[in-house]
């Protein structure tokens, strides 16, 4: 922290703004969750705080970076569980949608179908940045002194729009403090972490998290998803069946930039507390493109869009160096809802990002934030909303 405190004071101000559960908007620019104004993809519940954070053990840190009128970037980790990953490691998968990005460490990942470390989000050209600050955190931690092999898992989308992206402007220092900075609870959402500087469907995004709890006989699993959004045109846009980007007939985005069509990229993470399979893992992670599907993206050729899945449930655990494991896992039969919930929550997540995110201006562009209040006109006119619920469509 003091070394992050120096650097603030060296350079132009920066806003730095890490592991913070909900950054509410300026004055006058409260934006409410989707749920809360009846917007509600599917039929399962969610869990209580409708977020990834709804799976037991995950934990979610953020950094936002401002600075001046160029850097608008962030870094989002996200932690299966509290403990050393590297020493008690969970089943992963990865599933590639279309694969025009740099997500770094996806072939050991694939080949053993374990994950043993934080999922990092961040900015395209600070992949590797972000890697090596966490790797340099982690192997100074307790017990790993003598390891010479880790696998960093890095994500990234493009926010060179809004975001001075060759100056790659993240530090050691954000890294550490999304990381450390990890909690349970509510999620922020919107224009924070790596979702600071994205677009969305012709409007500003940015991170955005769902969750959906299904029942199986007597015991019931939570599937909890968390997006980077930047993908897709504003005609592209749909919510709840509606074309809403047709219906609108214009983007948010104004000066140098422009929508970048079904170019853009998401990150989609996955997490679940069933005792899956990296295999069935690998199943449950290619259902979320039906979600992302849903929401008007087509995954074009230029559009970098991965998932990233993970289950946290101690009977699949994979503790370093055991020769021998004994588990417990859920079979191909029942994972049908499970889809069911990664298909709903990917949906919802990508609708809370869009609706959270605020008009963000740099680099001589602006993107405005969606324009509610219309959204809601034309889903009513077309009897798409539901009666506004409560709890968990509210934001804390």
């Amino acid at each position: 922290m003091r070394s992050t405190l120096r650097r603030m004071a060296q350079v132009a101000p920066i806003l730095v703004l890490a592991a913070v559960a909900w950054v509410a908007p300026a004055r006058g620019q409260e934006r409410p969750r989707p749920r809360s104004v009846g917007i509600a993809p599917g039929t399962l519940p969610t869990g209580p705080f409708n977020a990834i954070t709804d799976v037991p053990g995950v934990l979610v840190g953020q950094t936002t970076l401002r600075a001046g009128d160029s850097v608008r970037t962030g870094v989002t980790a996200i932690l299966p569980h509290g403990g050393n990953l590297y020493q008690d490691r969970v089943p992963a998968a990865v599933h590639v949608i279309n694969g025009f990005g740099k997500l770094v460490g996806t072939t050991q990942l694939s080949e053993l179908g374990e994950l043993e470390t934080p999922i990092l989000l961040t900015c395209t050209l600070c992949v590797w940045k972000a890697a090596d600050a966490m790797v340099a955190y982690l192997l100074a931690q307790p017990g790993m002194a003598e390891v010479r092999s880790i696998n960093p898992v890095v994500g990234e989308t493009n926010d060179g729009n809004l975001n001075a992206i060759r100056s790659r402007p993240i530090s050691p220092d954000d890294v550490v403090a999304a990381l450390t900075g990890a909690r349970s609870g509510p999620v922020a959402e919107g224009s924070v972490g790596a979702g600071t500087g994205t677009i969305t469907l012709g409007w500003k995004g940015g991170i955005g998290t769902s969750s959906r709890r299904v029942a199986m006989g007597d015991s019931t699993w939570t599937v909890g998803v968390l997006v980077q959004t930047n993908f897709g045109g504003s005609r592209d846009f749909i919510l709840l069946g509606v074309p809403v980007g047709r219906l609108l007939g214009r983007d948010g985005v104004t000066g140098g930039a422009r929508s970048q069509g079904p170019k853009g990229s998401i990150m989609i993470v996955v997490a679940t507390d069933a005792p899956l399979s990296d295999r069935n893992l690998e199943r449950l992670a290619s259902r979320a493109a039906l979600g992302l599907g849903r929401t008007g993206a087509i995954a074009g050729n230029g559009s970098g869009d991965y998932v990233l899945a993970f289950s946290t449930n101690a009977a699949v655990r994979r503790p370093q160096g055991s020769p021998v494991r004994h588990t417990t896992e859920l079979g191909n039969d029942v994972m049908s809802p499970l889809f069911a919930g990664v298909v709903e929550a990917t949906e919802e997540a990508i609708d809370n990002a869009l609706f959270a995110a605020t008009t963000t201006t740099a680099n001589g562009n602006t993107v405005e934030a969606l324009p509610i209040d219309e959204v809601l006109a034309l889903l009513r006119a077309r009897g798409a909303v539901a009666a506004p619920t409560a709890g968990t469509g509210s934001r804390p």
